[in-house]
């Protein structure tokens, strides 16, 4: 539209400019005819400038476009403990933050996210959406799930069933799954041995990411610090067994946050040597721009327009 509005702009004022040119030769009782050449040469360049502006597109060709990628699920602990600020600011906060980087690394992958505590949920389903996965990755908090304490069990069963709902058997031994479990490590249910080997025979490779201190912390409840039900202040501690045994099983591996290392970097890069699947093989019609080619002419009728002079009126 606005290349258009541009021809029709200088149209007019060059019309304008022939009017009173007219006038002129007029009144000295001559014909400019040479200013109509330098019109129709004007008009030829300034078109064809439009047109490479326009970017003119022709001569299909074939070409095949693949794309791969992962599946990748972040399933992040939401139990009360995570609240501890063992890791400043709070074990939560920093597990958003290595999962923001986490997200901005892989954008060719298809991310959704899980919370859990001891139940589990699909908070975003697989997508590509950056955007998206920011945007539920603020709204993230403790409060989000009821309380109770962590079972890894819910979400490894959800796992399962999500990764198992493939199009095919072909498709299920081709695709690259993997699940980021990020956790303080305290596991209340148990039954890791036996999700392991039932992960591991859907190809699901776990990586674990724990967040915490061994040395642990209080939890913060509101302008005090929770207590358990003898009125003792409850002290959590990062536990990694269970997330080592579960990731070794399914050959994954294990990372840590703490007050002194953070290993997201670590964590991206073993995500990113594990081979993704072929998603989609096809070719498509693909036409060339070929702006260069009315631009050349332009410059050429440009040049011609600077080297040919013409006097309009002779006095």
């Amino acid at each position: 539209m606005l290349e258009i509005l541009f021809g029709l702009l200088f149209f007019g004022l060059y019309i304008g400019y022939l009017l009173r040119v007219s006038r002129v030769a007029g009144f000295f009782g001559q014909r400019p005819h040479g200013v109509w050449i330098k019109f129709m040469l004007r008009i030829v360049y300034v078109a064809l400038l439009i047109i490479a502006i326009l970017g003119p597109s022709f001569g299909a060709m074939k070409k095949e476009i693949r794309t791969i990628g992962k599946d990748i699920y972040i399933a992040v602990d939401l139990s009360g403990s995570m609240d501890a600020t063992d890791v400043q600011p709070s074990r939560l906060e920093r597990a958003k933050n290595g999962m923001l980087r986490l997200i901005s690394r892989f954008n060719s992958d298809r991310i959704g996210l899980i919370v859990f505590s001891s139940e589990a949920y699909i908070h975003s389903p697989l997508t590509y959406d950056q955007n998206a996965l920011e945007i539920y990755l603020q709204t993230l908090r403790t409060g989000l799930m009821p309380h109770g304490g962590t079972n890894y069990s819910p979400v490894l069963e959800l796992v399962s069933q999500k990764f198992g709902q493939s199009a095919s058997p072909e498709a299920d031994e081709q695709k690259a799954r993997i699940l980021v479990l990020i956790s303080d490590g305290e596991d209340f249910g148990g039954k890791v041995k036996e999700w392991a080997a039932r992960l591991n025979e859907q190809n699901i490779r776990v990586f674990a990411l724990g967040v915490g201190t061994t040395e642990g912390s209080k939890i913060p409840a509101g302008n005090d610090f929770r207590k358990d039900r003898n009125g003792e202040v409850v002290i959590t501690k990062l536990h990694p067994e269970a997330l080592v045994q579960l990731a070794e099983a399914t050959n994954g591996e294990y990372f840590e946050i703490n007050e002194q290392v953070s290993e997201i970097n670590r964590l991206i890069s073993a995500i990113n040597n594990i081979e993704g699947e072929m998603r989609e093989s096809k070719t498509i019609d693909v036409t060339a721009n070929k702006y260069v080619y009315p631009l050349a002419l332009a410059l050429l009728f440009i040049l011609l327009d600077v080297l040919i002079t013409v006097k309009l009126v002779r006095i």
